[in-house]
């Protein structure tokens, strides 16, 4: 169990460095990169690149490389997108950011299956129950990766509020932040000065130390998974990548997964819009850039708490009261972000949308994710598949037209998917209802698992 333990921690600290550090500079490109949509462009070729990598890459990966040798390789991607931030260009950000995007889908498949593998190991040597043990390392995984996000927008927020200036914003600039901007490609530095070259390189040299040194724990500490293992050959030996890419489409001839798809798709644009509408119209534009890391450390804090709360009492509640209840906080939250003009002296709303709107990003991200575990346990691969494809997508689109329009057509936008996802979602729980009718023996069990949270990138 030690060894094994280890190697869950060496994981678990390896993507919590690298994490730290992405997750720091997605929440910044929207406003460190704001001339013609440069930042938001990057994270929408990223996430097509995602999309690419998902359908190919990893089984490949996998079978040459191992899990180790790939984990190592995927993350050195992640390092080449903070090296792109150095002297950001269409010619330097944009292809590190398909370079991230094809390293991200081997980098989580490889994690899940090397922790699998593991737990299946030492649950059969001692003589435990493979799901449990299983469990209980993405457990561990979760608890450490998770703060990733708080850590890497402390350390922005940091270096920055060493060279804020804290100047006075001013009625006319004040009215180009919230809901009505003015599309201004400078409203993202109105509350403080801009930071200088030297503040900027002192921040993304830390952010790609952090990934160096999640490289180096990977490679220096990580054992290699044995080849000999038959679980691991069990993994290893996937189908072909066409018949793979072909069972993702061929699972949407189920009437159910094709109704999920608007719920898929809500949960990429209100993650698109927090990390990248939010961040720059509201929070940079009124606050300023410093103010950033302090306001998604709160997004972030609440969204870890909450998934692990929700992921307790869904059992209790089931996963129905969950997503009303997420439907209503988000509702009430794009209403409050039409409405109001944010405003230096309210500086509480600020952080009470983002620990809201955080509340609700956990409901969508446990029991979505809980829900196509349930729906489709005989065919987890090609729905997780399609979860990972349509998730893309709307990462995709609400990152592609983020510089085209002003942010209440977003937010309208944004309401509008909301309830037609919760329409199709009905549909689908009314499916269910009248399936377990007809077979009342089938009692499924809506266990989250370790099947929360995998869409960090």
């Amino acid at each position: 169990m030690e060894r094994n333990l280890k190697n869950v921690l060496v994981i678990s600290f390896g993507f919590l460095f690298l994490f730290t550090a992405y997750g720091g500079l997605q929440s910044l490109q929207s406003s460190l990169h704001s001339e013609e949509g440069l930042g938001v462009a990057s994270l929408s070729v990223l996430y097509a690149a995602l999309i690419l990598s998902s359908m190919f890459l990893p089984p490949i990966l996998i079978k040459k490389l191992g899990c180790k040798w790939t984990i190592a390789g995927s993350m050195c991607c992640y390092i080449a997108f903070s090296l792109g931030n150095f002297y950001a260009s269409w010619y330097t950000l944009i292809p590190t950011s398909v370079i991230l995007g094809l390293g991200g889908a081997p980098l989580w498949s490889a994690k899940c299956t090397y922790l699998t593998i593991a737990g299946n190991s030492y649950a059969e040597k001692a003589g435990k129950n493979g799901k449990d043990v299983i469990n209980q390392y993405f457990g561990v995984f979760f608890l450490i990766f998770q703060s990733a996000g708080i850590w890497g927008n402390l350390i922005s927020s940091l270096i920055f509020s060493q060279a804020s200036n804290n100047v006075e914003i001013s009625e006319e600039n004040l009215a180009c932040c919230g809901a009505y901007d003015c599309m201004s490609d400078t409203t993202n530095t109105t509350g403080s000065a801009e930071p200088s070259n030297s503040i900027i390189y002192t921040l993304l040299g830390i952010y790609t130390a952090s990934g160096v040194l999640a490289v180096l724990l990977i490679v220096l500490f990580l054992d290699q998974i044995k080849s000999d293992q038959a679980d691991e050959k069990e993994i290893l030996e996937t189908p072909s990548i066409w018949s793979t890419f072909l069972a993702t489409f061929k699972h949407l001839k189920d009437k159910r997964q094709c109704l999920l798809i608007p719920l898929t798709m809500y949960s990429g644009f209100e993650q698109g819009f927090v990390s990248g509408d939010y961040t720059k119209a509201y929070v940079t534009c009124a606050l300023g850039i410093h103010h950033v890391g302090y306001v998604m450390i709160c997004f972030s804090a609440v969204n870890s708490l909450c998934s692990l709360l929700f992921g307790k009492i869904s059992q209790f509640t089931g996963r129905k009261v969950l997503f009303a209840l997420a439907t209503v906080t988000n509702t009430a939250c794009i209403i409050a972000l039409l409405l109001w003009k944010p405003h230096p002296k309210q500086l509480a709303v600020f952080f009470v949308c983002a620990a809201l709107w955080g509340l609700s990003d956990a409901v969508w991200q446990t029991q979505t994710n809980g829900l196509y575990g349930v729906l489709f346990e005989k065919n987890t691969e090609a729905a997780f598949a399609n979860y990972r494809l349509w998730e893309s997508c709307g990462f995709v689109i609400a990152f592609g037209y983020s510089t085209k329009l002003q942010v209440y057509i977003k937010l309208y936008i944004l309401l509008s998917v909301l309830v037609l996802s919760m329409v199709t979602y009905g549909a689908v729980e009314y499916l269910e209802a009248k399936r377990s009718r007809g077979t009342p023996t089938d009692t499924k069990k809506e266990n989250v698992g370790p099947l929360t949270q995998e869409t960090h990138m």
